[in-house]
């Protein structure tokens, strides 16, 4: 059983702030101008224009956190958040437009529709090591569907949480959108607070931290977490392009992706072909020293670092290996001969590390990968459509993806989330809309007719009863 860790006392000064911004962001919520569509369109604009006036800043606050290449921090920080609001803008009429359905005729005459109103103020907790993109595009998905929001950044990545209270604080009064910075008690601060809906995205340790604070207050939450996702590659699959994407998704901001590939499961024919392929990629990508290139990516903090290095060990390697504590650096690796119950398959990896294993039939690999927690993501190579749709159909994760990796994550009209111990909830485009909207329903009935026979006393035989309601509703 996983252990709730208690947080830190809370200074009452702290407390009584946190409380404070809560109850103006309330008031400001029950004025009613976030439910206004256009009000909401401004807000958007502002978050883009805020955004797009300081990319500069994002990017250079990002590198200096997670020494990831500009060109990388504008696509995966930058541009995708900007691809939301604009998504966002162009389908929100139509996300809030009351949806008719059908009325039985036991409710007739009436109309029937379904009404989406926003849930309040919300809390938006992020993570490290995507922390503009994962902290601002849940705040899109809120904004779109009139919230308040008050927006927790990470602390482990200190300059891009310092930009984003600079960004927003510039765009937006405290009452609409605030950021908190700080550490454990400032997150504890706002955690004591009721909240209309909790967005956390990060470990399983704290989101059961997150879930008892928000079972306090009946507080719905959306837990974006992680897990051990897997890589299946059969041996029909295009071996060329199945490592140069492994090699993409893997080792993409040095591993540090919720979503990455955190282990290789490849029939046992086509190992040695596929991992001579990825190194050969890794090589392409970064070079023959990747701590050379400007491409590749820094371990967020000595922590990490260390928890990485002792995952490697005396290891068997295919390639990798090398590190430099200093510069927070950990090349691309590969290990070999990888047992199930290894050190290295026991949790999440979040490094550039991929362990291989192997299988001879299908049908025991995927039955290995159920037999374990679901994973955020999981990934599958092969030729074959009978094939693609066997695993799609039998193995139950967050997200699938075939012959690629993090492309399910791209897709806007697709939504994101986990499922098991990789999380709850999803958000991304409309099922973002509809994880902070309230689906309301309203019927609206005549005066006339107003049969008799609802009303007691019941005189009206049972059998009558029973053919109306399966006839009319």
């Amino acid at each position: 059983m996983n252990e709730i860790v208690k947080g830190p006392e809370v200074d009452a000064t702290q407390e009584d702030s946190t409380a404070a911004l809560v109850e103006a962001q309330r008031a400001f919520f029950r004025t009613g101008a976030t439910r206004d569509l256009e009000f909401r369109k401004r807000q958007l604009r502002k978050l883009r224009d805020a955004i797009t006036e300081n990319e500069d800043a994002i990017i250079e606050a990002v590198r200096q956190d997670l020494g990831r290449p500009r060109s990388e921090i504008w696509t995966s920080e930058i541009g995708v958040v900007l691809v939301e609001i604009d998504h966002a803008l162009r389908h929100l009429s139509s996300w809030a437009k009351p949806k008719r359905v059908s009325t039985p005729l036991l409710l007739q005459p009436g109309s029937s529709r379904i009404q989406y109103e926003p849930l309040g103020c919300v809390l938006i907790i992020s993570p490290w090591n995507y922390p503009f993109n994962l902290a601002i595009a849940p705040l899109v998905a809120a904004l779109a569907a009139g919230n308040i929001a008050i927006v927790k950044p990470s602390e482990l990545a200190s300059n891009t949480a310092a930009a984003i209270m600079r960004i927003i604080g510039g765009a937006f009064a405290r009452e609409q959108v605030a950021v908190v910075e700080g550490g454990v008690a400032e997150t504890q601060a706002l955690l004591d607070q009721r909240f209309d809906h909790i967005l956390f995205t990060g470990g399983g340790k704290v989101a059961r931290i997150v879930m008892a604070a928000a079972a306090k207050h009946l507080t719905p939450v959306t837990l974006e977490l992680g897990g051990k996702s897997p890589c299946i590659v059969e041996k029909d699959a295009n071996l060329d392009v199945a490592a140069r994407r492994i090699a993409w998704g893997k080792f993409l901001n040095a591993g540090q992706t919720c979503i990455a590939p955190d282990y290789l499961l490849v029939h046992s024919s086509v190992k040695q072909a596929l991992t001579e392929r990825i190194v050969r990629a890794v090589g392409k990508s970064f070079g023959k020293d990747p701590r050379q290139s400007k491409d590749y990516s820094r371990i967020i903090n000595a922590q990490h670092f260390k928890r990485l290095t002792g995952l490697i060990g005396n290891a068997p390697l295919i390639t990798g290996g090398e590190s430099d504590e200093a510069e927070r650096y950990i090349a691309p690796t590969l290990i070999d001969d990888v047992g199930w119950d290894d050190a290295v398959m026991a949790d999440e990896i979040f490094g550039p590390i991929l362990p291989v294993l192997t299988y001879d039939d299908l049908d025991e690999a995927m039955a290995r990968i159920e037999s374990r927690d679901k994973p955020l993501a999981l990934y599958f190579f092969s030729n074959d459509k009978t094939a693609h749709a066997k695993v799609a159909e039998r193995l139950s994760a967050g997200g699938i993806s075939i012959n690629d990796t993090l492309a399910q994550f791209v897709n806007l009209r697709l939504p994101f989330g986990g499922v098991g111990e990789s999380g709850m909830g999803a958000y991304h485009g409309k099922t973002g809309f509809d994880t902070f909207s309230h689906a309301k329903p309203v019927v609206t009935r005549s005066n006339w007719p107003d049969p008799s026979v609802k009303y007691p006393p019941y005189r009206t035989p049972l059998a009558f009863l029973k053919w109306m309601l399966r006839h009319t509703m």
